[in-house]
């Protein structure tokens, strides 16, 4: 057993299908009782990082501990440990949110009762009790995720894997999903997970790993990461389109770099690296040229702004991901 006091440890995991090569190198420290995720566009190496640590596939080097357990070595005690939510649903939608729920503490070797009784506390931790003797097909996408969290919680386990918890959720299934992370991790579980999403990772996360082509390229907490650009961006909204160019020739002189133009919305988003005093300049000289701005707003870099500034890449990762 390892005692390094790490809810989960990879050095430099690699794994290569063929010719690609998926983990160049995976090196992750998640503290107990956190919420880590791991971002990055389809093809990042996510998926595969998850099913490495919890055993469902052999890496080709590195080492991984989870729950103080070498995932190599100790596969059995790491699978007693932990708690899996994959980005296919996993219950049976003929059977109730109940039925599913004890069906699968039996599995977990629980005695009849006890199994019924876990999923009746299951079911009223995620707010399914009223539907619980339902069909879970008539659950709407938001439901079922809840049901499957229940269900990878059967033993309480200490940490907790969800590989996309919220994708092909409507707006109010993934603010149902988010809370019930929430509150696990307020209860003590250790959480990491993947995702797509960029608000999800800014809603839920201590602390992130951005991942890139099976590589970790950046650490740290949202506010961190978004700090590493050393800027800020002004959004000037006109309220005449005809002054669309003659405003973002004035927001480009000055700004940090060339401004983007959605002539359609009228919005003009440039880099500043001196936030406030930038927002006077371009307020003092759009009166200046007798140009209207129906809005005019200062905001952080986004966590998708922060992976292009890093990666270089063209697409951001909700593109790659789309």
């Amino acid at each position: 057993m390892n005692s390094t006091g790490l809810a989960v440890e990879a050095l430099g995991l690699r794994k290569r299908y063929g010719e690609k090569e998926a983990l160049a190198g995976i090196d992750l420290r998640v503290p107990w009782g956190s919420v880590r995720g791991l971002l990055g566009p389809n093809g990042a190496g996510k998926t595969t990082t998850v099913q490495a640590l919890t055993t469902l596939r052999r890496f080709d080097a590195g080492s991984a501990t989870v729950a103080g357990f070498d995932v190599r070595r100790e596969p059995a005690r790491v699978r007693a440990r932990i708690g899996l939510v994959g980005q296919s649903a996993a219950v049976d939608e003929v059977l109730g949110g109940a039925q599913n729920l004890a069906l699968f503490g039996r599995l977990y070797h629980l005695d009849r009762a006890t199994a019924r009784r876990r999923a009746d506390e299951l079911l009223e931790q995620f707010g399914l009790a009223d539907a619980g003797r339902k069909p879970v097909g008539t659950y709407s996408g938001g439901m079922r995720r809840r049901l499957d969290l229940a269900a990878s919680l059967i033993l309480a386990p200490p940490v907790l894997f969800l590989d996309e918890p919220t994708t092909g959720l409507d707006p109010r299934g993934r603010n149902e999903v988010w809370q019930s992370i929430r509150e696990l991790a307020a209860a003590g579980t250790t959480v990491l997970l993947t995702t797509q999403y960029l608000e999800e990772a800014d809603q839920l996360c201590d602390q992130i790993s951005l991942i890139d082509e099976g590589r970790v390229i950046a650490e740290g907490s949202p506010g961190e990461l978004k700090a590493r650009l050393d800027r800020d961006y002004i959004a000037v909204v006109v309220r005449d389109a005809d002054s669309v160019s003659a405003a973002a020739e004035i927001v480009g002189r000055l700004a940090v770099a060339i401004p983007e133009i959605d002539a359609e919305r009228r919005v003009i988003t440039a880099p500043v690296r001196n936030s406030v005093g930038g927002l006077t300049d371009v307020v003092r000289a759009l009166g200046d040229a007798r140009i209207e701005a129906e809005d005019i707003a200062l905001r952080r870099p986004t966590l998708d702004e922060v992976f292009l500034h890093l990666t270089g890449n063209e697409r951001s990762i909700e593109e790659v991901a789309a």
